[in-house]
C-alpha cells in the first residue's frame, strides 16, 4: 500500500496557460479534485491552491501550485513542511516530453529535464525519492522547438489521447492507495488511448 499523503499537478497559472501542455498536471489535479468532489481553493501561506480528499481511508492533500512552474519547489517546499510529509509520500504529476500523448507513467525518482520537477527536487534538500506520474505530451523532434510546444494547445486528436491518459491515472490513483505501486503501474502503463 502506497503511502502518499500529498498529490501535486504542476502547470502554470492564468487563463492564457490553462489549456497548453505544459499544464497537463494541472489537468489531471483538476480531475481528481472533481472526482472527489473537492473543489480546489487558494491557500495564501502554501502559494497555490489546495484540497483535501481521502481515498482508500487515507487524508490526502491536493496542491496546484500557482508561481510559475520552474517555482513550483516552493509551494511543494511549504505544504510538506507544514504538514511534516516526506518526500517518499508525494505524488508529482506533470507533462513529459519523452513520452507520447496518452500514455501516463508512474516512476520513483531519478533525474527530469522537467523544470518544476528540478525545483521541487532542489527545494525538497535534492531528494529526488518522490513519486511522479509522467503525462506523456510528445516531444516536438527538435530541442529548439520544445519552448513553443510545452506552451502551445494541443490539437483536438493529441488532447483526447491526453485526457485518456488522465482519466486513467485518475482511476490507478485509487489502484496505488488501495493496493500499491506495483499494481497501479500495471494497469497504467498498458492504457492504451
Amino acid at each position: 500500500m502506497a503511502d502518499i499523503r500529498l498529490i501535486v499537478g504542476l502547470g502554470n497559472p492564468g487563463p492564457e496557460y490553462e489549456n497548453t501542455r505544459h499544464n497537463a498536471g494541472e489537468w489531471f489535479l483538476n480531475q481528481l479534485a472533481d472526482t472527489y468532489n473537492a473543489p480546489l481553493k487558494p491557500e495564501t501561506k502554501f502559494f497555490g491552491k489546495t484540497a483535501r480528499i481521502t481515498i482508500a481511508g487515507k487524508d490526502i492533500r491536493l496542491l496546484y501550485p500557482t508561481t510559475f512552474m520552474n517555482k513550483s519547489g516552493q509551494a511543494v517546499a511549504a505544504l510538506a513542511n507544514f504538514y511534516r510529509i516526506e518526500p517518499e509520500q508525494i505524488l508529482v504529476a506533470f507533462d513529459e516530453l519523452d513520452l507520447p500523448p496518452g500514455v501516463a507513467k508512474y516512476k520513483v525518482g531519478g533525474s527530469s529535464s522537467q523544470n518544476g520537477v528540478r525545483d521541487i527536487v532542489a527545494k525538497m534538500g535534492n531528494n529526488k525519492n518522490f513519486l511522479r506520474l509522467r503525462i506523456g505530451i510528445g516531444h516536438p523532434g527538435h530541442k529548439s522547438r520544445v519552448t513553443g510546444h510545452v506552451l502551445g494547445k494541443p490539437p483536438a486528436d493529441e488532447k483526447s489521447a491526453i485526457e485518456s491518459a488522465i482519466d486513467e491515472a485518475v482511476r490507478c490513483t485509487e489502484i496505488l492507495l488501495k493496493e500499491d505501486l506495483k499494481q497501479a503501474q500495471n494497469r497504467l502503463h498498458s492504457h492504451k488511448a
